[in-house]
């Protein structure tokens, strides 16, 4: 199990994956952002540094898994629907849908024009192989627990640009799925990905698996040609390639930096730092369903242990903000209202000593698995200290960690990625869900959740969204310390990235709406 794109997510340096070797040259030259007027300019290529997978890269969407694959999938390809920053979704190659009756278990799904790379339409049948394709029980694509609330066999095309979906249950927020990470559409009958064929704003020139791959402009694209000519991803697996690179003008755009190398650049002239807030969930998950977690007491403890400013600062080096004890901060449904928990120590000792708990050791797991889990285990450690709780460190393999954390062990460190609030409620927090790490278990939850999603009424269903987290903020068993910034750099030409985009949003590594000065 794993919460997000797994860290590029942490792709293995020296695991045969190329680097980039870097020139003796100058740093970029151009105009500053502050001398741009905003007018975009068309021409030139874009080349792009992320982490990769290797020689085992495939430019097939539906294996999308890294970041790297999930920026060149969304070069090529389109989904129905892609999310906002706000984690709502956003029309694509879907122009509308429709709930199809009262029920909410039948949706109607009006595709606008748009065609592939070698001329032909998109059509309804590209839409149900696509996402048939996903669901193959005999595949493991990373979509398919999203299209789980479709009923494939049912859903049909009732014309060449619509598809009635049928669902195997109500489902309000059905928009989600369609913009579900991974869920793209290719051409039916599509297999082979060695020189794809997309709706994209890009199309495929070359690819050699683990060092780079090109794509040129796509001028009938849907949704106006891109101004770049080209756009080349290169591979660079350690953070000081892409930043050396960066420095030195060979590429225009690095992907993943850290705040360390942020704050050394940022405000220098010499790149452009950008941060992308609310990316990424930042906590530790305690198992509810064994001891010493299984009593709510000993979980509000340790919520009131946790100094979060601390471990923002310390874990993340500042380039984030605390959280709440809530997955979403910033997205649609989050209950911001709910009042900001902080430490409380005497607090803490009185709940733990009425739990019986007043001499409680407990062990946190751990894993260089992403980016600030050691360091935080280390000072959460010291703080549970001084409720005189002893937390012994233990660190996991990093290859294993998701996998081993989900039903072993009863406290780890843990985060997760950009989705609606929704699908962190159904993917994590229902008795059935099978990435449920922290085994909350409750019917009645599981009953608000379902009936979330029979409702209608956007009011109503805004008032069970609010009513099921002050549940989890007051008993549950995420304690979400903090929301960590995703940063990219770029070079001092680049301009139009948008910085109000959490990873794995419509706006991140979009580069068809990007230009250089």
């Amino acid at each position: 199990m794993h919460p997000t794109p797994r860290r590029t997510f942490l792709a293995a340096a020296g695991a045969g994956i190329a680097t980039l070797t870097l020139a003796a040259c100058g740093p970029g030259t151009g105009p500053s952002p502050a001398d741009d007027k905003g007018k975009p300019k068309r021409g030139g290529r874009l080349r792009a540094a992320f982490a990769g997978g290797g020689a085992a890269e495939t430019l097939d969407p539906h294996l999308s898994n890294l970041f790297a694959d999930a920026a060149r999938a969304k070069a090529l390809f389109d989904k129905l629907a892609d999310y906002g920053s706000d984690m709502t979704p956003r029309p694509r190659l879907a122009e509308r849908w429709e709930a199809a009756g009262p029920g909410l278990d039948r949706w109607t799904v009006t595709l606008r024009e748009a065609t592939f790379h070698d001329g032909r339409p998109v059509t309804a049948e590209d839409v149900l192989f696509s996402y048939r394709r996903i669901a193959d029980p005999k595949k493991a694509f990373r979509a398919k627990a999203s299209l789980e609330p479709i009923d494939l066999d049912a859903s049909r095309a009732t014309g060449p640009r619509t598809v009635e979906f049928r669902l195997k249950r109500p489902t309000a927020e059905f928009p989600n799925v369609l913009a579900a990470f991974g869920a793209y559409i290719v051409p039916k009958g599509a297999e082979r990905f060695d020189k794809p064929v997309g709706s994209g704003p890009f199309r495929f020139v070359s690819f050699t698996p683990g060092r780079s791959a090109r794509f040129r402009r796509n001028d009938a694209y849907w949704d106006g040609a891109p101004h770049l000519d080209e756009l080349e991803f290169v591979v660079a697996n350690e953070e000081s390639a892409r930043v050396g690179a960066l420095l030195g003008g060979q590429v225009d755009y690095a992907h993943e930096l850290n705040p360390t190398t942020a704050r050394a650049h940022e405000g220098k002239g010499r790149i452009e730092i950008v941060r992308l807030r609310d990316s990424a969930m930042q906590g530790f998950a305690m198992k509810t369903d064994r001891a010493p977690f299984d009593d709510p007491r000993v979980r509000e403890a340790f919520f009131l242990i946790a100094d979060r400013k601390e471990l923002v600062d310390g874990a993340l080096s500042g380039a984030g903000e605390i959280g709440n004890d809530l997955f979403g901060k910033g997205y649609a449904h989050y209950a911001a209202g709910l009042p900001q928990r902080t430490q409380d120590l005497d607090r803490a000792r009185h709940l733990l000593k009425a739990a019986g708990a007043d001499d409680l050791r407990v062990t946190l797991d751990t894993s260089p698995v992403a980016a600030g889990f050691t360091e935080a285990a280390g000072i959460f450690r010291d703080q549970a200290r001084k409720a005189g709780v002893t937390v012994e460190v233990r660190t996991g393999n990093k290859d294993s960690y998701w996998k081993d954390i989900l039903d072993s062990g009863t406290l780890a460190s843990y985060r997760s990625g950009a989705m609606p609030i929704e699908a962190h409620i159904s993917q994590r927090l229902l008795t059935g869900s099978t990435t449920n790490a922290t085994h909350w278990r409750h019917k009645d939850f599981d009953d608000l959740y379902q009936r979330l999603q029979s409702t209608k009424d956007t009011a109503e269903r805004a008032g069970l969204y609010e009513r099921m987290q002050r549940r989890l903020h007051t008993e549950g068993g995420f304690l979400v310390w903090g929301f960590a910034d995703w940063i990219v750099g770029t070079g001092r030409r680049v301009r139009g990235v948008a910085r109000d985009a959490p990873a794995n949003t419509l706006d991140w590594a979009r580069f068809d709406t990007v230009w250089l000065a």
